[in-house]
Protein backbone atom coordinates (compact mmCIF):
# COMPACT_ATOMS: atom_id res chain seq x y z
CA UNK A 1 0.00 0.00 0.00
CA UNK A 2 1.42 3.17 -1.22
CA UNK A 3 2.06 5.97 1.52
CA UNK A 4 4.47 8.96 2.35
CA UNK A 5 7.54 6.50 2.26
CA UNK A 6 6.96 4.09 -1.09
CA UNK A 7 6.32 7.62 -2.72
CA UNK A 8 9.61 9.11 -1.37
CA UNK A 9 11.65 6.15 -2.07
CA UNK A 10 10.14 6.04 -5.78
CA UNK A 11 11.00 10.09 -6.23
CA UNK A 12 14.76 8.65 -4.42
CA UNK A 13 15.45 5.75 -7.28
CA UNK A 14 13.64 7.79 -10.48
CA UNK A 15 15.51 11.26 -9.75
CA UNK A 16 19.09 10.56 -10.35
CA UNK A 17 17.98 8.47 -13.61
CA UNK A 18 15.49 10.98 -15.21
CA UNK A 19 16.23 14.04 -14.09
CA UNK A 20 18.22 16.13 -17.36
CA UNK A 21 16.70 13.48 -19.51
CA UNK A 22 14.78 14.32 -22.39
CA UNK A 23 11.22 11.97 -22.63
CA UNK A 24 11.85 10.21 -26.43
CA UNK A 25 8.33 8.46 -26.95
CA UNK A 26 5.30 8.73 -24.39
CA UNK A 27 2.33 6.50 -24.75
CA UNK A 28 -0.93 6.52 -22.49
CA UNK A 29 -4.04 3.80 -22.93
CA UNK A 30 -5.90 7.16 -22.41
CA UNK A 31 -6.42 9.39 -25.09
CA UNK A 32 -7.45 12.46 -23.01
CA UNK A 33 -3.77 12.43 -21.81
CA UNK A 34 -2.73 13.93 -25.10
CA UNK A 35 1.08 12.21 -24.03
CA UNK A 36 2.16 13.68 -27.18
CA UNK A 37 2.86 16.91 -26.03
CA UNK A 38 5.58 15.14 -23.74
CA UNK A 39 7.87 14.09 -26.56
CA UNK A 40 10.70 16.36 -26.43
CA UNK A 41 10.55 17.69 -23.08
CA UNK A 42 13.46 18.14 -21.00
CA UNK A 43 12.26 16.21 -17.04
CA UNK A 44 13.53 18.96 -14.49
CA UNK A 45 13.26 16.68 -11.45
CA UNK A 46 11.21 13.95 -9.51
CA UNK A 47 9.44 15.14 -6.63
CA UNK A 48 7.33 13.26 -3.79
CA UNK A 49 4.80 15.24 -1.80
CA UNK A 50 3.36 13.58 0.61
CA UNK A 51 1.35 10.70 -1.31
CA UNK A 52 1.83 12.27 -4.65
CA UNK A 53 4.41 11.86 -7.05
CA UNK A 54 5.54 15.31 -9.69
CA UNK A 55 7.87 14.81 -12.75
CA UNK A 56 8.42 18.65 -13.56
CA UNK A 57 9.31 19.57 -16.89
CA UNK A 58 11.56 21.80 -18.33
CA UNK A 59 8.36 24.36 -19.40
CA UNK A 60 7.38 24.18 -15.56
CA UNK A 61 4.53 22.06 -15.88
CA UNK A 62 4.43 18.80 -14.44
CA UNK A 63 2.67 14.94 -14.53
CA UNK A 64 1.45 14.49 -11.45
CA UNK A 65 0.14 10.73 -10.40
CA UNK A 66 -1.35 9.62 -6.95
CA UNK A 67 -0.95 6.03 -6.31
CA UNK A 68 -4.25 4.80 -4.51
CA UNK A 69 -4.34 1.73 -3.24
CA UNK A 70 -2.41 -0.16 -6.00
CA UNK A 71 -0.91 1.68 -8.00
CA UNK A 72 3.12 1.77 -8.49
CA UNK A 73 5.97 3.14 -10.78
CA UNK A 74 8.14 0.56 -12.75
CA UNK A 75 11.35 0.93 -14.40
CA UNK A 76 13.28 -1.18 -17.06
CA UNK A 77 15.44 -1.28 -19.89
CA UNK A 78 14.30 -1.25 -23.04
CA UNK A 79 13.69 -4.63 -24.07
CA UNK A 80 13.24 -5.96 -20.07
CA UNK A 81 10.34 -8.23 -19.16
CA UNK A 82 7.71 -5.99 -17.35
CA UNK A 83 6.67 -7.54 -14.13
CA UNK A 84 2.57 -6.31 -14.84
CA UNK A 85 0.93 -6.93 -17.56
CA UNK A 86 0.76 -4.16 -20.40
CA UNK A 87 -2.84 -3.71 -19.86
CA UNK A 88 -2.22 -2.02 -16.49
CA UNK A 89 0.15 0.38 -17.57
CA UNK A 90 -1.73 4.06 -17.44
CA UNK A 91 1.44 5.62 -19.15
CA UNK A 92 4.65 4.73 -20.35
CA UNK A 93 7.61 7.27 -21.09
CA UNK A 94 11.27 6.42 -22.60
CA UNK A 95 14.25 8.14 -21.86
CA UNK A 96 17.69 7.30 -23.06
CA UNK A 97 18.54 3.58 -21.69
CA UNK A 98 15.09 3.58 -19.44
CA UNK A 99 11.36 3.15 -19.98
CA UNK A 100 9.52 4.37 -17.56
CA UNK A 101 5.75 2.84 -16.42
CA UNK A 102 2.89 3.81 -14.28
CA UNK A 103 0.64 1.44 -13.27
CA UNK A 104 -3.31 1.63 -11.77
CA UNK A 105 -2.98 4.99 -10.18
CA UNK A 106 -5.32 6.97 -8.98
CA UNK A 107 -4.60 9.75 -10.18
CA UNK A 108 -2.95 10.84 -13.74
CA UNK A 109 -2.42 14.02 -15.04
CA UNK A 110 -0.36 16.27 -17.10
CA UNK A 111 -0.28 20.27 -15.66
CA UNK A 112 0.45 23.33 -17.41
CA UNK A 113 2.67 25.72 -15.04
CA UNK A 114 -0.43 27.78 -14.32
CA UNK A 115 -2.34 24.72 -13.83
CA UNK A 116 0.10 23.38 -11.27
CA UNK A 117 0.38 27.24 -9.40
CA UNK A 118 -3.58 26.47 -8.89
CA UNK A 119 -3.73 23.03 -8.29
CA UNK A 120 -6.21 22.79 -5.52
CA UNK A 121 -5.08 19.86 -3.92
CA UNK A 122 -1.64 19.76 -4.08
CA UNK A 123 -1.11 23.13 -3.12
CA UNK A 124 -3.52 22.85 0.27
CA UNK A 125 -1.26 19.97 1.21
CA UNK A 126 0.39 20.09 4.84
CA UNK A 127 3.75 19.61 5.88
CA UNK A 128 5.27 16.97 4.44
CA UNK A 129 6.00 14.37 7.11
CA UNK A 130 9.32 13.41 4.99
CA UNK A 131 10.61 16.80 3.98
CA UNK A 132 13.64 17.07 6.48
CA UNK A 133 13.03 19.29 9.45
CA UNK A 134 8.99 19.78 10.16
CA UNK A 135 7.92 23.16 10.71
CA UNK A 136 6.33 22.69 14.17
CA UNK A 137 4.36 25.81 14.67
CA UNK A 138 2.56 25.50 10.91
CA UNK A 139 2.01 21.41 12.13
CA UNK A 140 0.35 22.76 15.26
CA UNK A 141 -1.64 25.51 13.49
CA UNK A 142 -3.93 23.13 11.24
CA UNK A 143 -4.40 20.86 13.52
CA UNK A 144 -5.55 23.02 15.99
CA UNK A 145 -7.95 24.52 13.01
CA UNK A 146 -9.44 20.71 13.18
CA UNK A 147 -9.81 20.10 17.12
CA UNK A 148 -13.10 18.65 16.87
CA UNK A 149 -12.20 15.65 14.28
CA UNK A 150 -11.03 12.65 15.76
CA UNK A 151 -7.15 11.97 16.14
CA UNK A 152 -7.71 9.30 14.03
CA UNK A 153 -9.24 10.78 11.07
CA UNK A 154 -6.81 14.08 11.29
CA UNK A 155 -3.02 12.52 11.32
CA UNK A 156 -4.38 10.62 7.92
CA UNK A 157 -6.06 14.24 6.89
CA UNK A 158 -3.49 15.35 3.93
CA UNK A 159 -4.44 18.71 4.67
CA UNK A 160 -3.05 19.07 8.10
CA UNK A 161 0.07 16.88 7.54
CA UNK A 162 0.80 14.61 4.36
CA UNK A 163 2.22 11.21 4.00
CA UNK A 164 0.81 9.00 6.51
CA UNK A 165 -1.73 6.23 5.52
CA UNK A 166 -3.77 3.57 7.42
CA UNK A 167 -0.35 1.52 8.35
CA UNK A 168 1.49 4.38 9.92
CA UNK A 169 -1.51 5.56 11.81
CA UNK A 170 -2.74 2.78 13.37
CA UNK A 171 1.25 2.01 14.16
CA UNK A 172 2.20 5.82 15.60
CA UNK A 173 -0.71 6.28 17.39
CA UNK A 174 -0.35 2.82 19.34
CA UNK A 175 3.67 3.54 19.68
CA UNK A 176 2.11 6.96 21.02
CA UNK A 177 -0.59 5.40 23.42
CA UNK A 178 -2.87 7.38 22.02
CA UNK A 179 -6.76 7.25 21.38
CA UNK A 180 -7.36 7.61 17.59
CA UNK A 181 -11.06 8.21 18.79
CA UNK A 182 -10.15 10.68 20.87
CA UNK A 183 -10.26 14.47 19.72
CA UNK A 184 -7.45 16.24 18.37
CA UNK A 185 -8.88 19.20 21.28
CA UNK A 186 -8.15 16.85 23.73
CA UNK A 187 -4.41 16.42 23.53
CA UNK A 188 -2.12 19.13 24.09
CA UNK A 189 0.10 20.62 21.82
CA UNK A 190 3.27 18.42 22.84
CA UNK A 191 1.39 15.35 23.12
CA UNK A 192 0.54 16.61 19.26
CA UNK A 193 3.86 17.17 18.08
CA UNK A 194 5.20 14.07 19.69
CA UNK A 195 2.83 12.04 17.78
CA UNK A 196 3.90 13.59 14.39
CA UNK A 197 7.85 13.20 15.25
CA UNK A 198 6.70 9.39 15.96
CA UNK A 199 5.27 9.26 12.68
CA UNK A 200 8.65 10.97 10.98
CA UNK A 201 10.71 8.47 12.59
CA UNK A 202 9.25 5.14 11.73
CA UNK A 203 8.62 6.51 8.05
CA UNK A 204 12.15 7.39 7.87
CA UNK A 205 13.59 4.02 9.47
CA UNK A 206 11.51 2.37 6.17
CA UNK A 207 13.13 4.37 3.19
CA UNK A 208 16.08 1.38 2.72
CA UNK A 209 13.87 -0.81 0.34
CA UNK A 210 13.47 -3.75 2.59
CA UNK A 211 9.57 -4.77 3.79
CA UNK A 212 7.93 -2.24 6.03
CA UNK A 213 8.44 -3.23 9.59
CA UNK A 214 8.20 -0.61 12.50
CA UNK A 215 8.22 -3.89 15.27
CA UNK A 216 12.06 -3.98 16.26
CA UNK A 217 11.66 -7.73 16.17
CA UNK A 218 13.82 -9.56 13.52
CA UNK A 219 11.35 -12.47 12.99
CA UNK A 220 7.69 -12.64 13.99
CA UNK A 221 4.62 -9.98 12.54
CA UNK A 222 6.43 -6.80 11.37
CA UNK A 223 3.56 -4.30 13.06
CA UNK A 224 2.71 -4.20 16.23
CA UNK A 225 -1.59 -3.62 15.48
CA UNK A 226 -2.19 -2.77 11.71
CA UNK A 227 -3.60 -6.11 10.21
CA UNK A 228 -3.52 -7.79 13.57
CA UNK A 229 -7.62 -7.83 14.38
CA UNK A 230 -8.50 -10.22 16.85
CA UNK A 231 -4.78 -10.97 18.32
CA UNK A 232 -3.18 -10.39 21.34
CA UNK A 233 -1.34 -7.08 22.12
CA UNK A 234 2.42 -7.50 22.35
CA UNK A 235 2.62 -5.38 25.13
CA UNK A 236 -0.67 -5.99 27.37
CA UNK A 237 -2.34 -9.07 26.16
CA UNK A 238 -5.87 -7.31 25.22
CA UNK A 239 -7.78 -8.34 21.82
CA UNK A 240 -6.67 -6.09 18.81
CA UNK A 241 -9.60 -4.20 17.21
CA UNK A 242 -10.15 -3.09 13.74
CA UNK A 243 -12.77 0.34 13.46
CA UNK A 244 -13.87 2.39 10.77
CA UNK A 245 -13.09 5.81 10.84
CA UNK A 246 -14.32 9.06 9.00
CA UNK A 247 -16.61 9.33 5.52
CA UNK A 248 -14.44 7.24 4.09
CA UNK A 249 -14.58 4.35 6.48
CA UNK A 250 -10.83 4.07 7.11
CA UNK A 251 -9.15 1.16 9.18
CA UNK A 252 -8.07 1.72 12.32
CA UNK A 253 -5.81 -0.74 14.24
CA UNK A 254 -5.55 -0.27 18.04
CA UNK A 255 -5.43 -1.82 21.29
CA UNK A 256 -8.41 -0.37 23.92
CA UNK A 257 -6.01 -1.31 26.48
CA UNK A 258 -3.15 0.58 25.96
CA UNK A 259 -4.76 3.17 23.86
CA UNK A 260 -7.79 3.36 25.94
CA UNK A 261 -7.27 5.89 28.66
CA UNK A 262 -8.19 9.80 28.07
CA UNK A 263 -5.97 12.46 27.67
CA UNK A 264 -5.69 15.54 30.07
CA UNK A 265 -4.99 18.44 27.43
CA UNK A 266 -2.25 20.31 29.04
CA UNK A 267 0.08 17.16 29.74
CA UNK A 268 2.87 15.82 27.41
Amino acid sequence: MPEGDTIYRTAARLRPILAGQTIEHARSRDPALNVAQLVGRKLSGVEARGKHLLFHLDDGGALHSHMGMTGSWHLYRPGERWQKPEHRAAIVLEVPGHVVVCFSPEVLELLTAATLRRHEHLQTLGPDVLSGTLDSAEVLRRFRASDALPLGEAVMNQRIVCGIGNIYKSETLFLAKANPFATVGEFSDERMIEIVERAQALMSANLDGASRRTRPALSGPRMWVYGRSGEPCFNCGTTIELRRQGDLGRTTYWCPQCQGHPEVRGSA
